[in-house]
């Protein structure tokens, strides 16, 4: 199993004719999360407070934000922290569905993951997610290059070892269900980020990310803006792009249904196989840093039709043959 995945590594699988050549599936079909031949999947993270409620396996928040949308999800996004046991009954549910599982998976010291220390527990987190069987996006500590998370990140030089290390475990434990998402700041490819340095490298990642957000100030900024560098990064590259987040502040008020309208357009890249919406106001202290959709009927119809575009619905998409 571990030869066939090591052969596709290097030679890719058959491109389709909805699809750049350089787009490439870096991981084995039928087991790890491949991108779609055509057009992009489309998820979301749906607040934790609203999430599963009732008795396991209901998806209530999910299924609820679904109704919403007229559809169901391609994708569920979960957040875990470092040590925090997986899976849970709510991943579980998402993983037995139709759905896909992104799995956000916070970071410790990594001076402590390449030093060894935190071998077990990434270990056990490989054991546990091969125990699943199903296939799993798994996006380690995204925003790495946010200079909040520089304590625990410490260096790019000691990202980059660090992420070496964790897939080297996941290979030695013969974890081949596991599609891997690098996921920095889209803001981090500006002419003054340091984004890329963040890089491990084209062998080391399946999926390219980022999490594209307008900003947490009052100053309208459409979705092309905000990923434009990161783009013009990723083309460079043979892998499919991911928005691992990206959202509408309230701020904008009544221009959060023209700009989802805008996203929508801008979206359809076909270099762009995922798109995950961040349906949340938890963590926002402003209305600029608050991006959940309840509640703002224009900006659900607006983000309904995004979600029921034919491009982001690849399951129902007519196969175009080769």
């Amino acid at each position: 199993m571990i030869a066939a995945v090591a052969a596709l590594l290097l030679v890719g699988c058959a491109d389709s004719e909805a699809d750049p050549p350089r787009i490439k599936s870096t991981v084995l079909p039928g087991v790890a999360p491949t991108p779609p031949a055509q057009g992009a999947y489309f998820g979301a993270f749906v607040e934790p407070s609203r999430f599963y409620r009732g008795k396991p396996g209901e998806l209530r928040a999910v299924t609820g934000f679904e109704a919403s949308l007229g559809r169901e999800l391609d994708v569920v996004h979960a957040f875990r922290e470092w040590e925090q046991p997986f899976p849970r009954e709510s991943d579980t549910a998402v993983m037995n569905s139709n759905r896909y599982l992104l799995l956000t998976w916070d970071g410790t010291d990594t001076r402590a993951i390449v030093s060894g220390g935190e071998d077990q527990v990434i270990r056990e987190r490989a054991r546990a997610i091969k125990a699943t069987g199903k296939p799993v996006f798994v996006r380690w500590q995204p925003e790495m290059d946010r200079s909040a998370l520089r304590s625990r990140v410490n260096s790019a030089a000691d990202y980059v070892s660090a992420w070496k290390r964790i897939r080297a475990l996941f290979l030695q434990e013969q974890v081949d269900n596991v599609a891997w998402v690098w996921c920095p700041t889209a803001a981090g490819f500006a002419a003054d980020g340091d984004a890329a340095d963040y890089y491990p490298g084209d062998e080391q990642v399946d999926w390219l990310c980022a999490d594209a957000y307008p900003g947490s100030g009052s100053d309208y900024r459409n979705v092309a803006e905000s990923i434009g560098a990161f783009m013009e990064w990723a083309k460079a590259r043979p892998k499919p792009v991911m928005v691992g987040e990206f959202g509408v502040p309230r701020s904008y008020a009544a221009r959060r249904a023209e700009w989802l309208r805008k996203a929508a357009q801008t979206l359809q890249n076909p270099q762009i196989k995922a798109v995950i919406y961040y349906d949340s106001d938890k963590t926002g202290r402003t209305a600029g840093q608050r991006y959940s959709l309840g509640g703002d009927q224009a900006a659900t119809s607006a983000l309904r039709e995004l979600a029921t575009t034919p491009y982001f619905n690849p399951r129902n998409l007519p196969v175009t043959s080769t």
